[in-house]
């Protein structure tokens, strides 16, 4: 079952946080709200929400402040990672830009329209959700070759005795009927042991050479991220 969705609103203007609360919660959203910056940095601490919904213009730290301290701080890098869609009265390219280039996923300018608000959302969260899915399968990769490196050196290890058996086999000449037999026995099994380990590396050489095309062909996460930002 999917989870929901939480969403932290930052606004000083207790109406538009009521608005987003009713509106979000009927659409099965889970909200917590803040009325500044300050607030809002230790709720993101304390709830680490899946969004935030940031007012631009606010008391005591200015969205802005918030935005550069997620997304920069050493204090917030567990959470820089949280999309942040800012909204402000301001409709000037200029504060647009600054916005998007501190790390905002997306700016919407008052009076806006709630469809077209929970569209953004929305787009926000898939976009969001698809790269946890490239990051998860990534490091499914990482851990996948790092089995397959403990596999081969592991496999490297075993040679060397058994080639020893085998070759030693085939310089003692015992005149014991049954110690030949053995050391026969032993040498066979020790070389039919040599050819599974061949076989196993072969595969284990296959499917790195195989996460390694995949990685190449794939385009870099965090040049990911930038294309997928609006």
């Amino acid at each position: 079952m999917e989870t929901k969705k939480r969403i932290l609103l930052v606004d000083d203007e207790q109406i538009n946080l009521e608005f987003f609360d009713v509106m979000l919660t009927k659409l099965g959203f889970i909200v917590e709200k803040a009325e500044d910056g300050q607030e809002a940095l230790e709720l993101v601490k304390r709830w680490k929400p899946d969004l935030i919904m940031l007012d631009n213009v606010m008391p005591k730290l200015s969205g802005w402040e918030v935005t550069k301290l997620l997304k920069t701080s050493e204090e917030y890098r567990e959470f820089a990672d949280i999309p942040i869609i800012m909204f402000s009265a301001m409709d000037d390219v200029k504060d647009k830009v600054e916005g998007l280039e501190l790390g905002a996923d997306d700016y919407i300018t008052k009076p806006f329209n709630f469809s077209e608000v929970l569209a953004r959302i929305r787009a926000v969260l898939r976009t969001r959700e698809l790269v946890g899915q490239i990051e998860r399968r990534e490091a499914r990769l990482d851990i996948a070759e790092k089995m397959n490196e403990e596999v081969l050196s592991f496999a490297h290890g075993l040679r060397q005795p058994l080639e020893a058996i085998v070759s030693g086999a085939s310089a003692v000449s015992p005149e014991d009927a049954q110690i030949a037999s053995f050391i026969a026995k032993s040498a066979k099994e020790a070389a039919e042991a040599l050819a599974k380990l061949d076989s196993v590396a072969a595969a284990v050489s296959s499917l790195r050479n195989e996460a390694e095309s995949l990685k190449m062909s794939e385009t870099a996460l965090p040049a990911l991220k930038r294309t997928l930002r609006p």
